[in-house]
């Protein structure tokens, strides 16, 4: 049974002004990303099939890491995407995409927060790979409101070299 409330979404996310480069500022940890990535991008474009490329970047150990997936809309709802990292082939296979969840995104699509609504997963990006300490109060405060436990909370780490 799940111990939470339906995650709250965007209710009208413009999926085509949230693609293109975004920046992660801060993550709950996953097994898929190592804590010690930097630099960490995501890059978001339209497929010809209408649904979304995602090209992640991070710095290791000094060298750039890859991950290309595909993300599609769920239930028509334009903030609800579930993405997979899986090859090109493999990706009909059930179970295994993630859930990617836009909860909340600034007016000007400068920053958004996104996390799967079991809440195990959390990001919050920014289109530049700094934020305003305030700004970043704000939406984690409305993480914590939705019921996500921020104690593991990674702040990412972007040394000016970037990999978008």
């Amino acid at each position: 049974m799940n111990e939470h409330a339906e995650l709250k979404t965007v209710p009208d996310l413009k999926l085509p002004r949230y693609l293109g480069t975004w920046y992660e500022i801060a993550r709950l940890p996953m097994h898929h990303e190592p804590e010690n990535c930097t630099d960490v991008s995501a890059q978001y474009s339209l497929l010809d099939n209408g649904n979304v490329q995602v090209h992640n970047r991070c710095r290791l150990d000094g060298q750039v890491e890859e991950a290309v997936g595909e993300a599609c809309v769920v239930d028509n709802d334009s903030a609800r995407l579930e993405v997979s990292f899986l090859p090109k082939g493999l990706r009909w296979i059930p179970f295994t995409k993630g859930d990617y969840w836009v909860i909340q995104v600034a007016p000007d699509y400068s920053v958004a927060l996104v996390g799967s609504p079991d809440r195990k997963f959390l990001w919050l990006l920014a289109r530049t790979p700094a934020l305003d300490a305030v700004v970043q109060e704000h939406y984690l405060a409305q993480a914590r409101q939705q019921g996500f436990d921020l104690t593991g909370l990674i702040q990412t780490p972007h040394t000016g070299r970037p990999t978008a």
